[in-house]
């Protein structure tokens, strides 16, 4: 089965902060998820080929994590995107901050919490996931 074309794999790179002035490419995401017209996750699409969304986490000096990408209910305004590295656990969820409502487009910024900090990434490319 083919996806369809907005279907996007999308790269985030870790954006400059007081420990990565100059930010880093060895830092970040690589996900897989559905994009409307505008670059935001389209979540019908996503109802539809959430067995395809995932994460692949790559930090420097540690084991890359595989995840999904899940959509949390909570209404309006408790919804949330996380990615989901071990469905049996909750305490190892990185929360993406208002992914709902942000572009998903080379050159715009985002910012995901992990149990500890947030951290603010650059999505360097916007892709056809196929």
């Amino acid at each position: 089965m083919s996806l369809p074309h907005a279907v996007k794999r999308i790269r985030l790179q870790l954006a400059r902060s007081k420990e990565f002035p100059t930010g880093s490419t060895r830092h970040g995401y690589e996900l897989v998820a559905p994009l409307d017209t505008h670059g935001h996750i389209d979540q019908q699409l996503w109802q539809k080929h959430r067995e395809h969304c995932g994460v692949r986490r790559f930090w420097a000096g540690q084991d890359d994590k595989i995840g999904r990408l899940v959509h949390k209910p909570g209404g309006s305004e408790h919804a949330r995107w996380v990615f989901d590295y071990d469905p049996k656990r909750v305490d190892d969820d990185e929360a993406g901050y208002r992914f709902g409502a942000h572009k998903f487009a080379a050159g715009e910024y985002v910012t995901i919490r992990d149990q500890d900090e947030e951290h603010t990434f650059r999505v360097v490319s916007v892709e056809p996931a196929t």
